[in-house]
């Protein structure tokens, strides 16, 4: 009982605890289960999106995400329970769409095959924040390869269009990053959960174009053709110095601005298209009767207002506006410069700045995944169930087994809190570094348990934890470098084996073997 005790007051282990506590705070386990069916993404236009229903960010956790947990009163407890009573639904008939946020009232509509499809895409609601990859969870994983040499900056730009290109089509749940390989080659990595390889081929063949219209005619385009010049440094761009960000009955609202420059042929047209529009007079100033609408592959993306003064003028300096909501001044404004942002790359890039080809496709199907899931859940316990067994013959003392295996719960469970704060995607490569963690962490085990039980009388405590702890750093800091390849290695297919390995290796020669060097210490103190 005194041991126990001064286990428990040991600072190493109280830092042990208190992460291991973080780490299950940030998972957040629900062990009975989710109520309802989260959603994937609602679509454009879509029956869904006409009720209020929006995308969910890609930024949420899983478990902040939006779930449906009733439609018309009847319980969804599954994807299949969803799609099940959609088809149940009466065509042009309204549907009561509860969720744990709200309740929406949405029209239905008939397809042309004679389905009702309220243009929502759903998937079991997860019970826990971690995050689970293509591998796992099914999907579409893409690696592009531009088909020309080009800079940071418009690799940077090309990133942002298609992801852009990709939320204007109602695909939320997406993952679109820069990757490279050892030899310096350039590649975008796409990862995009439920989507189909035809879907996938179909988005990225289309032309992205952009376009904007007032009275339904064309003003000007996408591109340097029309618009010579997007402004988005501070000097011209940002939140509007003179309007501000105002408190509203919901939170707060704040405006955004960036200029652009158009050529003088679209300045031409814009000057011919307004000459004969009328004006309308608001609050906030005189603006033209029509708005310049903004589209992105014909599908529209903003409605802007259009200043009284440009009316009939071919004026190639324009100022774009728009706003910003959030609960809070602060929010508002991240949201505004969000928005402005969002903006600037659908002008700058209606079309993709460079060509793409397909390197790599892969179509995971949920069902797979969760056969993978299932195969590495069990070779994980018979791992642990293997190790446990080899120490125990080796050591034949619980007290000594038993907190070894304590220790090796507590890195996993610090690993699995370290991927779900970050948001990052468990695939098979990062469970494989979980594994290599496990691995190398039980000989690092064995070498303080050994040199803690074996060393020499004269010996003291301290130098031969000392002389276990710089074997074990040794060992550390080789793996890392032996990592740190692996980040670009096969265009970044392999950066989650590399992460998490080196975050568990991380935790373990920081906080797990310390506290385990302290518990063997106090045990074997007699």
């Amino acid at each position: 009982m005194a041991k126990s005790k001064k286990i428990l007051s040991n600072w190493r282990v109280l830092l042990l605890l208190f992460v291991v506590v973080l780490s299950l705070v940030a998972i957040q386990p629900h062990f009975g289960g989710v109520d309802g069916v989260t959603i994937r993404s609602v679509g454009q236009n879509s029956s869904a999106a006409n009720a209020g229903l929006t995308n969910p960010s890609a930024k949420l956790p899983p478990l902040a995400k939006e779930r449906i947990l009733s439609l018309n009163g009847q319980p969804v407890r599954s994807e299949s329970d969803f799609y099940a009573l959609q088809q149940k639904l009466d065509a042009n008939s309204s549907v009561r769409i509860e969720t744990n946020k709200q309740t929406y009232t949405a029209l239905t509509r008939e397809t042309s095959s004679g389905t009702i499809d309220l243009g929502l895409k759903v998937y079991n609601a997860p019970s826990t924040n971690l995050r689970k990859g293509l591998d796992l969870e099914g999907g579409t994983r893409v690696l592009l390869k531009p088909t020309e040499e080009i800079s940071a900056d418009e690799l940077d730009l090309t990133i942002n269009s298609l992801k852009e290109r990709l939320n204007v089509y109602g695909l939320s749940d997406v993952v679109v990053r820069e990757s490279g390989d050892l030899s310096g080659r350039q590649y975008i990595l796409l990862e995009m959960a439920g989507v189909t390889e035809n879907e996938v081929r179909e988005l990225l063949a289309k032309q992205g174009k952009f376009e904007a219209k007032v009275n339904n005619e064309s003003v000007f385009l996408g591109g340097k053709k029309d618009i010579t010049y997007v402004c988005r440094s501070a000097e011209c761009s940002g939140i509007d110095a003179y309007q501000g960000c105002t408190k509203s009955a919901d939170g707060y609202l704040c405006r955004f601005f960036f200029a652009i420059t158009l050529s003088p042929e679209a300045a031409e047209r814009q000057a011919a298209i307004t000459k004969n529009l009328g004006l309308v007079s608001t609050d906030s100033g005189s603006y033209l009767d029509q708005d310049l609408i903004l589209y992105l592959d014909d599908v529209q993306v903003d409605q802007l207002r259009i200043g009284a003064e440009l009316r009939g003028k071919p004026t190639t300096n324009i100022q774009i506006s728009g706003s910003g909501i959030g609960r809070t001044e602060q929010e508002a404004i991240t949201v505004a410069l969000d928005n402005m942002k969002r903006l600037q790359t659908v002008i700058i890039t209606g079309s993709l700045p460079v060509k793409l080809e397909i390197v790599k496709l892969d179509t995971i199907s949920p069902t797979l995944g969760q056969d993978f899931l299932n195969n590495v859940m069990l070779v994980g316990v018979l791992a642990l169930a293997s190790v446990v067994s080899v120490v125990l013959w080796r050591y034949r003392r619980v007290k000594v087994v038993l907190p070894m295996v304590i220790i090796l719960v507590s890195e996993m469970i610090m690993i699995l809190g370290f991927a779900a704060l970050v948001g990052w995607n468990l695939d098979l490569a990062a469970i494989a570094g979980i594994i290599i963690v496990a691995g190398t962490g039980v000989d690092h085990l064995i070498i303080i348990t050994d040199e803690t039980m074996a060393g020499k009388v004269e010996t003291s405590w301290r130098q031969r934890i000392k002389g276990a702890m710089s074997i074990i750093f040794g060992a550390f800091f080789t793996v890392v470098a032996g990592m740190i390849p692996l980040f670009s290695a096969g265009a970044g297919l392999l950066k989650g084996f590399a992460l998490t390995t080196i975050a568990g290796a991380a935790f373990g020669v920081l906080i797990a073997r310390p506290a385990y060097a302290a518990i063997i210490e106090i045990l074997e103190s007699e």
